[in-house]
């Protein structure tokens, strides 16, 4: 069964995507707010990596909305592209720090499918740093760490919330679209 807290995180996680896809600041505090939500359904759900993750969202929040806030009058904050090397480095990063994870919390947690919520959460820390930076490939990253987790929710019984990350997918798509078409422009 679905719980209220579930549905409102559901809710303010849809109305960040689709505000971060218009770039409009206050997809930011919609974040922070699905969030400080996601914290406790993951926690309950044995998620502990995706559990601290939610933490980290709550802190990137508040560093996205000031990267996103900050007022440059000689030039705007505008979308941008990753190097080859930085692709080496944060994927290097992610598998990394998830079979790292992985390995702990399988050895001394009772933490469901270990390696699977690291990966997920490695993922999307880094690629909450895109976000913030504005780096356009941060769509192609959130598709691939967003169907994992569709699975990964699906597996513990979080239907609604697996829901959520399928549209994610969709919505993605348009994000990606979006900021470069702006790309296109500058």
């Amino acid at each position: 069964m679905m719980s209220p807290i579930e549905i409102i995180a559901v809710l303010t996680a849809i109305l960040y995507l689709v505000l971060a896809v218009r770039q409009n600041i206050l997809c930011w505090s919609a974040w922070i707010i699905s969030s400080c939500l996601y914290f406790f359904i993951m926690f309950q759900a044995n998620l502990y990596m995706e559990s601290l993750l939610q933490i980290f969202y709550i802190i990137m929040g508040v560093y996205g909305w000031m990267q996103w806030a900050r007022v440059d009058r000689e030039k705007a904050f505008e979308v941008n592209t990753m190097t080859l090397n930085d692709h080496i480095k944060i994927i290097s990063s992610i598998l990394f720090l998830s079979i790292i994870f992985g390995f702990i919390l399988g050895q001394f947690t009772d933490a469901a499918l270990p390696f699977w919520d690291s990966l997920t959460t490695w993922g999307a820390v880094l690629t909450t740093y895109l976000v913030a930076k504005k780096f356009i490939e941060n769509w192609i990253y959130w598709f691939v760490i967003d169907f994992i987790s569709v699975f990964l929710f699906i597996s513990r019984d979080l239907y609604l919330t697996a829901g959520l990350f399928f549209v994610y997918l969709i919505i993605i798509f348009f994000g990606y679209r979006s900021w470069k078409s702006e790309m296109e422009v500058s």
